[in-house]
């Protein structure tokens, strides 16, 4: 039966603009063999599924600099302190995009990379979002916005124009609660 590793001692790393790092040494409760572990320390974070009246998505483009590339993404970021989850979504839908919305819903939260992060990043639908703002972004960010149909998404998906992982993660669990729902007439999967 598979036990937890005991921490036999923990020691600080540099602290990143994203992450604190820590290093944990552990020992395998299988061997009692003792090795340096890797921790990235981190905020919470927050992804939106944000949909319009007309049922188009909104996405986000932006560079990102571990892959070198423009991605398509959905509106996200980082749970400041002392906020909830919900008010992070709130708060980073109207910056990214400057829609809003008063239909959440909550659809969960997923642990991005258990092997060597320690934070959730929570996923979160907004329906029947309305443009009411200018984007207001922070002085890393250059975001262009753009809202695209279901179908578009449908092709983005299949074609690997849109491959974030967490920003699929949300996506198809969007997709699994419309296929459930007769209010709308969408399948991801033909």
């Amino acid at each position: 039966m598979i036990k937890p590793w005991k921490v036999t001692r923990t020691e600080a790393g540099p602290e990143l603009p994203l992450f604190k790092v820590r290093f944990d040494w552990v020992q395998n409760p299988r061997n009692s063999k003792e090795m340096k572990r890797l921790v990235l320390e981190t905020d919470e974070w927050i992804n939106v599924v944000a949909l319009t009246p007309e049922k188009q998505i909104v996405i986000v483009r932006q560079f990102r600099f571990g892959n070198g590339k423009i991605t398509n993404e959905i509106p996200g970021g980082t749970v400041e302190p002392g906020e909830s989850p919900k008010g992070a979504a709130i708060r980073e839908l109207k910056e990214e995009t400057g829609y809003t919305s008063s239909k959440w819903t909550y659809l969960g939260s997923v642990e991005p990379n258990p092997a060597f992060q320690n934070n959730r990043c929570h996923l979160w639908l907004a329906e029947d979002v309305i443009k009411t703002d200018s984007i207001n972004l922070d002085d890393g960010e250059d975001i262009s916005v753009e809202t695209i149909t279901l179908d578009k998404m449908k092709s983005y998906i299949k074609t690997g124009k849109f491959t974030h992982a967490l920003a699929l993660n949300a996506l198809s669990r969007v997709f699994n609660l419309w296929q459930n729902m007769e209010e709308y007439d969408f399948k991801l999967i033909d």
